[in-house]
């Protein structure tokens, strides 16, 4: 059943959202990499450039864009390739092309670094671009998701994170998994933030934004061709250089942040990404919490990442 609330096709621009009690951003439309990509600012001082997951878009920043800003920073929040206000290209979704984008809006906002902070598909291409392009990053943040040879060795070889990862492999047949995300007006979006989170759920206000977003003609599409290139590649020339790029060791300091009652990814999964850090490394788990730290207890996230990104000498 079709919920009236929420308009099947959406526009892009239902993205240019402000932010909670009454915060204006400036958004951005910004050229790198050969696309065009949506950005959200506020705030004045060194760059924080906040990177989104599946199945949301930069609006997941919200609480942080906030708290970054009144601690000093610029923080900037960017929609993925296909994702959002950003441009749907035909091609484009490999992790390294995706890394990036990410380098790419870093330049294009005038910056020559910013500290890194990704979450769970978004997590997963700030450990690539610390990787690939070092000097662009100056600090690194990771929350729900491991390093990618990390992810790649669970997926593979841990019967549990396979199963808890299923999602994933669903996301392998054509068309399918499109139309079951765009289904009743996004309904599965709803349910799969629900399910990922811990005991303390995302209000339905967020669900409906997320929602409305996905309606977005091709994004549905777009989210899952990362996916699609993570599993399919696994056993391709492509994957397997990838691979062996990713051994590279990260050499910013690094925060890896995680919940405990994360489902998607487990925290065993998560846990020994700092074998891939050749610099300070902090791991950090919130009790009680699932997929979504950040959203799910934002002050307790935002009061960690602020805290580290001002300590000068971040601890092993």
């Amino acid at each position: 059943m079709t919920d009236p609330g929420i308009p099947s096709a959406q526009p892009a621009s239902l993205v240019r959202l402000d932010l909670p009690d009454g915060h204006r951003v400036t958004h951005r439309d910004v050229a790198a990499n050969g696309a065009r990509f949506h950005t959200a600012e506020l705030g004045d001082g060194p760059l924080v450039l906040l990177v989104h997951g599946f199945p949301q878009f930069w609006w997941t920043w919200r609480h942080q864009l906030v708290a970054l800003a009144d601690a000093g920073y610029r923080a900037v929040a960017m929609d993925l390739r296909g994702v959002g206000g950003s441009d749907r290209t035909p091609r484009g979704y490999d992790p390294a092309n995706l890394a990036l984008d990410i380098t790419g809006v870093i330049r294009s906002l005038g910056e020559p670094d910013a500290a890194l902070v990704g979450h769970d598909l978004g997590g997963y291409l700030a450990w690539t671009a610390a990787a690939m392009r070092p000097k662009l990053v100056r600090r690194l943040a990771v929350t729900s998701m491991p390093h990618p040879r990390r992810w790649r060795s669970s997926m593979l070889r841990d019967a549990r994170q396979t199963a808890a990862g299923s999602y994933i492999w669903g996301f392998q047949r054509p068309w399918v998994p499109e139309r079951q995300l765009t289904a009743d007006d996004s309904a599965l979006v709803a349910r799969l933030i629900r399910d990922w989170s811990g005991p303390r759920p995302l209000d339905e206000e967020a669900l409906e934004t997320y929602r409305r977003a996905m309606c977005i003609p091709s994004t549905a599409h777009c989210s899952i061709e990362p996916f699609r290139w993570m599993v399919r590649s696994l056993a391709r020339p492509d994957g397997i250089q990838f691979n062996r790029r990713m051994k590279r060791p990260v050499q910013v300091p690094t925060l890896h942040l995680h919940g405990s009652l994360d489902p998607v990814v487990r925290t065993r999964s998560a846990a020994g990404s700092g074998e891939y850090v050749e610099a300070p490394y902090r791991w950090r788990l919130f009790d009680g919490l699932g997929h979504f730290p950040h959203e799910e207890d934002p002050v307790a996230f935002s009061t960690e990442l602020v805290n580290w990104l001002k300590d000068p000498e971040p601890d092993r």
